[in-house]
């Protein structure tokens, strides 16, 4: 795995052979960064995976670095009710069928106070970030998603949705409502299917680029851990609370910030 400028990376902690043994899962927005590492993860612990994302040559390269056996491709957005049902469909088709769910297809093109936002592509974002979550989790459970011990979600959230983040306050306030979301579908699809999310901070992708090309080191220096996130820092942890092992953890929003708002920083 490398991360957005070509350095090779190690994924942190322990890679649990055949934890995922015979479990299927779904990660969306999985072309590249997060997501992808997240796939790559889930796979070499033992999961077969549908990744899916919106261009088709993305997710054919991401897909090379998985065990041709064990990885389907389904291309289209995210937002689009038929990619969803195609992404699920092809899933239950190919494996027989869905375990995990990874909600991590997401945007940010706004940019700017929020005085001066622009109401339709404050309508886009949350129609990917928020009702698109929603949307591909309404259509896992259709699908059987619960019917297997150890089902989990795990949802992309943010920690701009807990603090104030200068410049990106819409993208904070759609990853506030995936935390709730979040908290509420626990409290609905317990005991069956486990519901938690993930909150980063700034990470090394191409997505989050703008937030520290240029100065990742002073942007870094308000880490106490000293660096930026990187995407296997998330993949981790996203392992972590779609195994077994979290059986008894739901509704949970973690704080991925090396400390961060701790810190008493901002992202």
């Amino acid at each position: 795995m490398q991360d957005v400028d070509g350095r090779v990376l190690e994924a942190p902690g322990l890679v649990v052979a055949d934890r995922f043994a015979g479990k299927v899962a779904v990660v969306t927005g999985a072309s590249r960064g997060i997501g992808r590492a997240i796939a790559a993860r889930l796979a070499a612990e033992g999961a077969s995976v549908v990744i899916t994302a919106r261009k088709e040559d993305e997710l054919a390269a991401a897909a090379a670095e998985l065990p041709e056996e064990r990885v389907r491709t389904v291309a289209g957005r995210a937002q689009d009710p038929h990619h969803r049902r195609d992404a699920i469909a092809a899933a239950v088709a190919a494996f027989g069928r869905l375990d995990v769910l990874v909600n991590n297809a997401g945007i940010n093109p706004v940019y700017g106070p929020l005085l001066g936002l622009d109401h339709e592509a404050a309508r886009k974002v949350l129609d990917v970030n928020l009702l698109g979550t929603l949307g591909w989790v309404q259509e896992a459970c259709a699908a059987g998603l619960g019917a297997h011990d150890s089902a989990a979600i795990l949802n992309l959230s943010s920690v701009t949705g807990t603090v104030p983040s200068p410049g990106i306050g819409w993208y904070g306030v759609s990853k506030a409502a995936v935390s709730h979301l979040t908290r509420t579908l626990a409290a609905e699809l317990g005991p069956r299917v486990r519901v938690n999310a993930l909150a980063p901070a700034v990470v090394r992708t191409q997505f989050a680029r703008a937030l520290y090309e240029g100065r990742e080191a002073e942007v870094a220096a308000q880490y106490p851990m000293g660096r930026l996130g990187v995407p296997e820092d998330v993949a981790a942890a996203a392992a972590f609370l779609c195994s077994p092992e979290a059986g008894w953890i739901s509704g949970q929003v973690l704080d991925l910030d090396g400390g961060l708002l701790a810190a008493g920083g901002v992202a």
